[in-house]
């Protein structure tokens, strides 16, 4: 017999075994070619297969120096020559099987799974062997299964115990490869989730290895991950401002310089925002709370962001506040508090002089009035008065601007009909004679306003009860003019009413003041 027939004599193939070499190769090739990613795997079978090939070349030369097929040293050479062999094609059939079919219709299983698989096939195969070539009774393996299951269980608890929860995890999908995760205050991107551990890369280039039981028994945190919503984690960036700065004013310049240009790895939508955290001894604590797309940038992006609010408040003129205290060494005597009240009570009266309803006042009735103001600021946004509720206080608008909503037949939604500014003042119907507020006033920005109620108004009213007919006929004039622009009233019609509503307004006047 010749040594090749002694060859193919051994791979028990006989003149096949020259096309299964052939189709091993071209196999490997063309898998090779559309699957350059599972190369490294298939140089693995190529290794196995070349193995099985210099195994059945040393079979063939014992069965030519005169070794018999039922001796030891070739029946077992002879099986592990096959066993490479098979393994290489199983090998190369479950990248077949992975890659090529399953892959294009999304019906990529975990890698652990697949990895099991190919373990069992690679089992099924070395005990089909050991039954056909090696001639090895099976009943015996069998028999003896049970001890071995016991005792490697026993060694190797913490081993399968890693095994089973990276089986988990890949089963579950609870954490995927690419996510980023906070464990234990570790953060870091799953690079791979093996059959005993999992590997976590930080941002400080450093990769953190966890058994898979650990991850299963400790709490994980998915970063950036929401149902239904792109990856983002929300960051955030804080900075103190001390309290001579009003909190509407420093997040306006803020979110003004968040929002004038694009930051990258700062997603649009929610947008970037600045909210007020605390307020402590000194300051107030803000924060820009915006979401990040690229989480392996946090620290980069947190500097830019910080850049731009540095920047922002240096043009607005609002400077961060630095750790201080404040020793006063003015002395606060008498004669100095008398001056600053005096200065506060010119700068009042000068305002209640701007006014149509104080006009009639003597210069000590406004300076007592003064006395009795008190200062009411309100933020942008924020609602001074209410419509429909009762307050007998009147506002004078000493800096900034508001306006007048009006809401018809309660139906939730208001009109803008009008908008005052610094000398106007509004809520005198609700002063002089109780009645309710006839619409809402909104602050458009930061509004300082005088205050005045009607306790304030009430001793000057019954020490002069005349000047309730002067204020009689301001009220009736203004409410007059504002139904000649609803109705389109001429001037016969304009002097009725007039004369109506004075009488009636006076009337009210004197019933809620009891003059």
């Amino acid at each position: 017999m010749s040594f090749w027939h002694q060859v193919t004599a051994a791979s028990n193939m006989d003149r096949a075994f020259l096309w299964v070499v052939v189709g091993f190769l071209v196999g490997a090739l063309i898998l090779s070619a559309l699957k350059p990613s599972e190369r490294p795997r298939i140089r693995n079978g190529i290794f196995l297969f070349t193995l099985s090939l210099l195994g059945l070349l040393v079979v063939a030369s014992l069965g030519r120096y005169g070794a018999l097929p039922s001796s030891p040293a070739y029946r077992w050479l002879q099986w592990a020559s096959l066993l490479f062999e098979w393994f290489a094609f199983v090998n190369l059939g479950s990248i077949f099987v992975f890659e090529v079919i399953l892959d294009p219709l999304r019906l990529k299983p975990p890698r652990i799974m697949r990895d099991l698989l190919l373990a069992f096939a690679y089992v099924v195969t070395a005990i089909t062997l050991l039954s056909s070539v090696g001639q090895v009774n099976l009943s015996g393996i069998v028999a003896t299964s049970a001890v071995l299951t016991a005792v490697i269980g026993l060694s190797f608890q913490d081993t399968l115990g890693n095994m089973m929860g990276g089986m988990a995890l890949q089963m579950e999908r609870a954490i995927a490869v690419g996510d980023w995760i906070r464990i234990d205050n570790q953060e870091g991107l799953v690079r791979e989730i093996r059959w005993r551990h999992t590997a976590i890369e930080t941002r400080n280039w450093d990769t953190i290895i966890i058994p898979n039981s650990v991850l299963m028994r400790s709490q994980v945190t998915v970063l950036g991950r929401r149902s239904g919503a792109p990856r983002q984690h929300r960051q955030w960036v804080y900075f103190n401002v001390d309290f001579r700065y009003s909190p509407s004013a420093v997040i306006e310049a803020v979110e003004t310089a968040l929002h004038a240009e694009p930051i990258p790895n700062i997603a649009g939508a929610p947008p970037a925002n600045c909210v007020v955290m605390d307020f402590k001894e000194s300051f107030a604590s803000y924060a820009v709370r915006y979401w990040l797309t690229d989480l392996a940038v946090d620290d980069p992006t947190n500097s830019i962001v910080r850049t731009r609010i540095f920047f922002a408040l240096r043009r607005s003129g609002i400077p961060l506040s630095i750790p201080a205290q404040t020793l006063f060494v003015t002395e606060e005597d008498l004669s100095r508090q008398q001056r600053k009240g005096e200065a506060e009570i010119e700068a009042r009266v000068t305002t209640l002089k701007q006014i149509e309803l104080f006009r009639t006042l003597t210069d000590e009735e406004r300076k007592s009035l003064a006395g009795r103001l008190r200062v009411a600021p309100f933020t942008r946004g924020e609602a001074m008065t209410r419509q429909g509720a009762e307050a007998h206080w009147l506002y004078v608008i000493a800096k900034g601007d508001a306006e007048v909503r009006v809401s018809v037949d309660g139906s939730g939604v208001s009109e803008v009909i009008a908008t005052l500014h610094a000398g106007d003042f509004f809520g005198e119907m609700g002063m002089m004679t109780g009645e309710r507020r006839a619409a809402t006033v909104v602050a458009l920005r930061n509004v300082v306003c005088y205050r005045l109620d009607k306790e304030a108004f009430n001793d000057i009213l019954r020490s002069r009860p005349e000047i309730a007919e002067d204020i009689s006929q301001v009220l009736a004039r203004r409410r007059v003019e504002l139904d000649a622009a609803r109705e389109d009233l001429n001037e016969e019609a304009k002097r009725a009413r007039l004369k109506y509503h004075q009488v009636d307004l006076l009337a009210r006047i004197k019933r809620f003041f009891t003059i």
